[in-house]
């Protein structure tokens, strides 16, 4: 599983002009795949699982509905997060100049790929496939 991860990960990055690197976390902040360059990928999931509770807390109180992504934007960039599934979610960290619009449109995308990667490897097995 973590190797297609990654793959979804680099494509992403080739997709994405001025996208720095992601990683994918589960909702407790446990490192699940990365293609990070300069970053902790451990401090980072932790911190993303940090963020992911009071975003999601702020939609809820709010009347959002399910949070389903969150953008940072710094003065050296952006950290954008997105729901995969349930239990995990996808990280980005781009560049000051890239185009926010393809930044969502692209990762939104690659959310789904994630999420359906991770059910498909979850999902528990037929017995009689197994046996």
């Amino acid at each position: 599983m973590e190797t297609e991860l990654l793959a979804e990960l680099r494509t992403l990055r080739h997709r994405v002009p001025h996208l720095a690197g992601g990683l994918v976390a589960s909702v407790d902040g446990l490192l699940v795949a990365h293609d990070t360059h300069g970053t902790e990928p451990s401090g980072l999931a932790a911190m993303t699982a940090a963020s992911l509770g009071l975003a999601q807390r702020l939609a809820d109180t709010t009347g959002q509905g399910e949070f389903r992504e969150s953008l940072v934007r710094g003065e050296n960039g952006y950290v954008a997060t997105y729901t995969a599934g349930g239990s995990c979610v996808l990280t980005l960290l781009a560049h000051p100049d890239v185009n926010v619009g393809r930044l969502h449109l692209e990762a939104r995308r690659s959310a789904q790929r994630v999420a359906a990667l991770l059910s498909d490897t979850l999902a528990p097995k037929d017995p009689k496939e197994v046996g």
